[in-house]
């Protein structure tokens, strides 16, 4: 039996959106009787705002904070505590005092279980803001750029990039490639960062590495994946 792993945010809904109505409906029926397994940067609060609480509690196992909460039927299974050392934290602030980026809006370090989320524009700012960030950042590789210095200066965690303004720090090897531990058989990955440096990146490459049975399915956005789930029964 094939096992689908799905990222969300790019993937099933917009970047922190709501999946699209219709959407949601076929994506419900399409996942009966099958091994859906749902990962992603976010809390269990958004990831339940943007997918719905049906969808999340029908997954058969929905991995929270890139896998560092597991959750099944909507029961908590297991979750590993991370929290930033100040000497980190220093650097995250002199990024966002440095960045050529400007306009900032609040909520720029958000604790989650397992992981940090660091944002420059912050998570308050608003959709329009976001896109804008978000095509300045695909210009500019700021994201990327914080990454690779933060792993230089701090060999034991890892960061990468994660939806469309921020990026994700966790441990080293506390990334979304772990919920590869608990699946076994061929695996279908839909994902939208996929690229070197992307929060998807480390279960391509895990994948690909160990050579396990599986086929990567790289989308765009949301439609692109529904029109690929249309073609698989």
């Amino acid at each position: 039996m094939i096992n689908y792993i799905f990222d969300i945010d790019g993937t099933l809904t917009p970047s922190r959106l709501k999946m699209e109505k219709n959407f949601e409906l076929f994506f419900r029926e399409w996942m009966q009787n099958k091994n859906i397994f749902l990962v992603t940067g976010s809390d269990k609060e958004k990831t339940v705002e943007q997918i719905g609480v049906d969808v999340w509690k029908e997954a058969t196992r929905v991995y929270q904070s890139c896998g560092n909460q597991v959750w099944e039927n909507g029961n908590l299974i297991t979750e590993f505590p991370f929290f930033l050392e100040d000497e980190i934290e220093y650097h995250l602030n002199k990024y966002l005092n440095s960045s050529e980026w400007k306009s900032k809006f609040g909520a720029h370090i958000e604790q989650r279980m397992g992981l940090v989320n660091f944002s420059i524009i912050g998570r308050n700012c608003s959709q329009d803001d976001r896109l804008s960030y978000y095509k300045w950042d695909q210009v500019k590789k700021e994201r990327l750029s914080i990454c690779e210095d933060l792993m230089t200066k701090f060999p034991k965690i890892e960061a990468s990039v994660g939806g469309q303004i921020s990026i994700d720090i966790y441990p080293k090897g506390k990334n979304k490639a772990q919920i590869l531990d608990d699946i076994n058989g061929e695996i279908y990955f839909f994902g939208d960062k996929m690229d070197i440096g992307g929060n998807d990146y480390p279960i391509a490459r895990r994948l690909i590495l160990e050579n396990r049975p599986h086929t990567l399915f790289k989308v765009k956005n949301p439609n692109d994946t529904w029109d690929i789930l249309k073609s698989i029964d």
